[in-house]
């Protein structure tokens, strides 16, 4: 009766693991930028020093969606979408580069230009910081310029937004627990500029979630759940009438 306890108990915790992951890319469909995660489960063998008898339930995340979303035109001189393959460089919270396709951007009281969710955009050599009180404008190889109006003849190019490609390098990008991009097995960690890359201004790249989908698979893993907890259920009882039979002998 335990195999069949400890089978239907790791597939029910593992339901809700899968849940979770599920539920975050259907809270982010609206979020500019945003990267799907997939998730996966598979049976597990238990080795140890016994005969490998029992098996669990493992739920993993084994990749993100890296396809691009839809392009939305605002108009606003500060969003900006990156074309095909491409990373826009930030500073995590820890202090370390990262990569992200969320591009709308903002400038903080500091000047200091900052994604969406106040992360500061890296430049030539640091975050990109900006004089108060002028036009600025983002050109199509991530130049920033200030200005009295876009392009205009008195404008000059003040910083250059880090872009970079994981494709080219054939390098594998994985998402941490921040929600931020970084490269797999690549040393040092910091992809280097690359200057084929580009951006269109006053366009912003939506979610790559398809909302259908993930609301479609977390129904599956809610059944699948309540599968795995009557499985429980009839071990236990199955349990208790054993327990009943021998104490009639």
């Amino acid at each position: 009766m335990d195999k069949a306890l400890f089978i239907a108990m790791t597939g029910a915790k593992h339901n809700m693991m899968a849940q979770t992951a599920r539920s975050n890319n259907l809270a982010n469909a609206n979020t500019t930028g945003f990267r799907a995660d997939f998730e996966q489960a598979r049976a597990m063998p238990v080795f140890g020093q016994h005969h490998p008898s029992r098996v669990y339930a493992l739920t993993e995340r084994p990749a993100t969606d890296i396809e691009s979303g839809h392009y939305d035109h605002t108009g606003r001189p500060l969003d900006i979408a990156i074309k095909g393959e491409g990373w826009l460089a930030v500073q995590a919270p820890d202090g370390t580069e990262a990569y992200t396709r969320r591009g709308d951007l903002n400038i903080d009281p500091n000047g200091v230009l900052r994604t969406g969710n106040g992360l500061p955009v890296i430049g030539n050599g640091g975050p990109v910081v900006l004089p108060p009180g002028q036009y600025i404008y983002i050109n199509g190889n991530g130049g920033v310029s200030v200005g009295n109006e876009a392009g205009g003849a008195d404008s000059t190019i003040v910083d250059n937004i880090k872009l970079v490609s994981a494709q080219e390098l054939d390098v594998t990008m994985e998402k941490g627990l921040d929600g931020l991009m970084r490269p797999a097995d690549f040393p040092g960690g910091v992809l280097p500029n690359n200057e084929f890359v580009q951006v269109e201004s006053g366009t912003l790249e939506t979610s790559n979630v398809n909302a259908v989908n993930e609301l479609t698979n977390i129904l599956a893993l809610s059944r699948q759940y309540e599968m795995n907890v009557k499985m429980m259920k009839s071990v236990d009882d199955n349990a208790a009438k054993v327990n009943s039979i021998l104490r009639m002998g």
